[in-house]
């Protein structure tokens, strides 16, 4: 009898072992579904964004809003920026009328959520009629905006813009466009 016992209290431990090892298994694959799901979403990030920008001169193909709003991973990442980064855009906040309200404490806070983008000559930023959902800050280069094909102005560094579509939701009545190859730094609506 004590043998039987001993055989039954080896095969639950064993029972149990194999169950610990499905759940293990179990917990695994949905590990690497998940890891799977995010490379896959990654690749196609990394497709618009080497059709938006890699390629100087064009302006078909993805906008930078459309592009990066699918990006969701920014949202919660912070960027070290240069004190002269820092400085820059701290400034461009005090041009706008509707930024310039902004106290330091809400400058510092919003400094470390924007990020670097690279825009290339005649690579929309954004183009009328989109909603908006992110501002810009322009560090270097030269922007073109342009209402129904006519320019109205160019962005130079150190001014914001698309501040009001963010702030508001609504849509951009103009078109962004790089005249230049330059950078700029970007914040967009959680």
């Amino acid at each position: 009898m004590g043998t039987l016992r001993d055989l039954q209290f080896a095969l639950q431990l064993k029972i149990e072992e194999l169950r610990q090892r499905d759940t293990l298994i179990d917990e695994l694959e949905l590990e690497l579904d998940t890891k799977d799901e995010l490379i896959r979403r990654l690749q196609e990030e990394l497709d618009r964004y080497r059709a938006t920008f890699s390629l100087p001169g064009t302006s078909t193909g993805w906008t930078f809003e459309q592009w990066s709003s699918n990006y969701g991973a920014f949202s919660h990442k912070s960027f070290e920026k240069t004190p002269e980064s820092q400085r820059l855009i701290s400034a461009a906040f005090q041009k706008s009328d509707l930024l310039k309200h902004l106290d330091d404490r809400e400058i510092k806070a919003i400094l470390p959520c924007m990020y670097p983008a690279a825009i290339n000559q005649g690579c929309y930023v954004f183009k009328e009629e989109t909603i908006g959902t992110q501002a810009y800050v322009v560090e270097e280069g030269r922007l073109d905006v342009k209402k129904d094909g006519l320019k109205l102005h160019t962005v130079l560094p150190e001014e914001v813009f698309g501040e009001l579509a963010l702030l508001y939701n609504c849509t951009h009545n103009y078109s962004v466009s790089g005249a230049i190859r330059g950078w700029c730094y970007v914040i967009w609506a959680a």
